[in-house]
């Protein structure tokens, strides 16, 4: 028996007690504390004497009440007992202790989805250590969602209610990998709705639908075809820088990571050429490129190339060196 049944036959239970309660007010003329009583007596079938004589018309009630809830009654315990043995509770009270958690969650990331592309995407987030809910509709992939230990909400992100119980309003990005374009344009619309800083990023199969998932909200999208078959002809053309990449961006060796570092206003890095910045001596990582506007990029920058408020750093290095640039640039 689940939780919401358990609930509907004890509210159930107290509706019937009180129905009896008033019914034995009204055919023995006693007040509602000894009516209750009557019925709580009744039901049970402890044996103690009755609060004043008992006429014919409730005996005939008694027999009715006695029929309808000593069954109800069984059938009620039967329920408590497979609801405490079937670990219903430990399951009620993870669910609670989740979505406390998720509600707490601030610049943190939505994956919709946990298919084949969402777990890849939850992979990569745990190796990352970086705060994320995933939101799906299949009751059977929550097991593998609990075995991994990852904050989950069971519901469809179609909905706004929950994508709001995601806290999509203090979220910092949403990931869609639903198996449907429809579903993902949807999901982008909806999110951009209610929060228009999101950033959202958008699988798509179908290549008519690359334009309708921007039209919609989205950030980026992404084909998994052809990310894969991009990935193929590198790893026949050139195997060994395919498989430097593939070791950064899957994080197996996690003394390396690639990261991407905003540089902010009034940070240490703002105004300065690289030479004066002096990164490599100071964090010793190493700035493969600069990411300035949408598209715009500079790769292998030179040592007089000036920093910019909200230019993009794409840095390689280990976390330690990650995290002290984060810090230079005040991307905290």
């Amino acid at each position: 028996m689940k939780i919401k049944q358990l609930f509907i036959w004890l509210a159930l239970m107290v509706l019937i007690l009180i129905g009896a309660a008033i019914g034995y007010s009204l055919i023995l003329d006693i007040n509602f504390l000894d009516s209750l009583y009557m019925s709580v007596i009744t039901i049970s079938t402890v044996g103690y004497k009755e609060v004043t004589e008992m006429n014919n018309a409730a005996k005939w009630f008694t027999i009715v009440f006695i029929i309808v809830s000593v069954g109800m009654v069984g059938f009620l315990v039967k329920g408590i007992i497979n609801f405490f043995s079937e670990g219903d509770v430990r399951k009620f009270w993870r669910i609670k202790k989740m979505e406390k958690n998720i509600s707490e969650l601030n610049n943190h990331y939505i994956i919709c989805g946990a298919g084949e592309t969402g777990i890849n995407v939850i992979k990569q987030f745990q190796k990352r250590n970086v705060d994320y809910v995933v939101i799906e509709n299949d009751p059977e992939k929550t097991d593998v969602l609990n075995e991994m230990n990852i904050l989950y909400l069971l519901g469809d992100a179609n909905k706004e209610e929950v994508l709001q119980k995601a806290n999509i309003e203090k979220a910092k990005g949403l990931i869609t990998t639903l198996a449907t374009d429809a579903e993902n344009v949807f999901i982008v619309l909806t999110s951009r709705q209610l929060n228009q800083d999101l950033h959202i990023i958008s699988r798509f199969h179908d290549k008519t639908a690359e334009r309708k998932l921007i039209l919609a909200g989205a950030n980026k999208v992404v084909s998994p075809d052809e990310i894969g078959g991009k990935k193929m002809a590198q790893l026949m053309i050139s195997p060994q820088v395919q498989l430097f990449v593939d070791n950064i961006i899957d994080a197996k060796n996690m003394s390396i990571n690639m990261e991407e570092v905003i540089v902010k206003k009034d940070s240490d890095l703002a105004g300065k050429k690289l030479r004066e910045a002096d990164i490599s001596n100071k964090v010793g990582l190493i700035v493969l490129a600069i990411r300035r506007e949408e598209e715009r990029i500079v790769f292998n920058p030179k040592a007089d190339e000036l920093l910019n408020v909200e230019d993009r750093l794409i840095v390689v290095g280990s976390r330690e060196q990650i995290a002290k640039i984060k810090e230079l640039a005040l991307d905290i």
